[in-house]
């Protein structure tokens, strides 16, 4: 009996391994409100596809209320002001508002987005790159129950900084897919989501409800690796994610590693960079090979 249980805890932990070391690829569409039939289609995704409503828009609430009803996460895309000069959302925060008038506007977003479990900036290099003013926007959100993803419209956000002791989570955005409209360079960043979330253990990318934009994705979501999992968000809030600015572009050589067992295997199995995940089928011939003329097999053959 305890061979078996040894037989068993041993496998488990190696499927645990397995599956902790696939890739994670969150992919969110910005904009909801204003485009019902593309926005639609979107909804017709796989539900780990999330939506960014702004809140103001013309079709926001009832979005919204049709992600969720869907199964989709939802977001407040919050607008914040740019350093660009360019028309403005209305009720877009800004780096010299109190923090009465951003609580007021955050708490009328949050009416008009139901069922939203997270908030976003739209353009907002300006107001992200604000220290004292993104310390009020977190001050704010630390009394919702809400995590902040940081569209890193800016190399030097202060989100992560700003958040510190609020106990508001900050993920950042990986790949823009859609800076243009062009089919063959959405692909391009498609792609090179898949390919940071399978170096890195997980990616979250951003689109908006462009034509062209759900057009690929409804070709390219159905051909995901098989080692590259859909999850919303919120399901990245307790691993590191970091931003393209503050990731080197080529892998860092990983150092000598000591052969792991029992307990040091359970234990490494969720590192930051975890290795290559293996194929299923090869990882169980793996295990097979491993164990089928082990003691342990021989007894449960007794057994049994």
């Amino acid at each position: 009996m305890l061979h078996r249980l040894k037989i068993v805890t041993f496998i488990s932990t190696l499927l645990v391994c397995q599956a902790a070391s696939a890739g994670k690829l969150a992919i969110v569409i910005d904009d909801f409100g204003y485009r019902p039939k593309e926005e639609n289609q979107v909804l017709q995704m796989p539900a780990a596809i999330s939506v960014a409503v702004l809140p103001d828009a013309t079709h926001a609430r009832e979005m919204a209320i049709k992600a969720h009803q869907t199964g989709h996460e939802v977001l407040i895309h919050l607008p914040m002001a740019p350093l660009s000069k360019q028309p403005l959302e209305k009720n877009t925060l800004t780096p010299d508002m109190s923090s009465a008038e951003i609580a007021r506007i955050i708490q009328l977003a949050a009416e008009h987005v139901p069922y939203a479990v997270g908030l976003n900036n739209h353009m907002g290099s300006k107001m992200t790159s604000s220290l004292p003013g993104m310390i009020k926007v977190m001050q704010v959100l630390s009394h919702y129950n809400y995590y902040f993803l940081d569209s890193m419209t800016i190399g030097n956000s202060q989100s992560v900084k700003a958040a510190q002791g609020t106990g508001v989570k900050v993920l950042k955005r990986r790949v823009f897919l859609d800076d243009t409209q062009n089919e063959a360079d959405i692909r391009q960043q498609f792609l090179r989501a898949v390919k940071l979330a399978e170096r890195d253990g997980s990616a979250i990318a951003i689109g908006h409800p462009h034509p062209t934009t759900v057009r690929v994705l409804q070709q390219m979501l159905p051909h995901l690796p098989a080692d590259i999992t859909l999850v919303r968000p919120s399901q990245l809030l307790n691993e590191s994610v970091r931003s393209s600015a503050d990731r080197p572009d080529k892998a860092p050589p990983a150092p000598a590693k000591k052969p792991l067992t029992g307990d040091a295997l359970s234990a490494q199995c969720h590192t930051q960079s975890p290795p290559k995940p293996l194929v299923p089928a090869k990882g169980i011939e793996i295990i097979y090979n491993s164990i089928k003329n082990s003691q342990f097999i021989r007894d449960l053959k007794a057994i049994f």
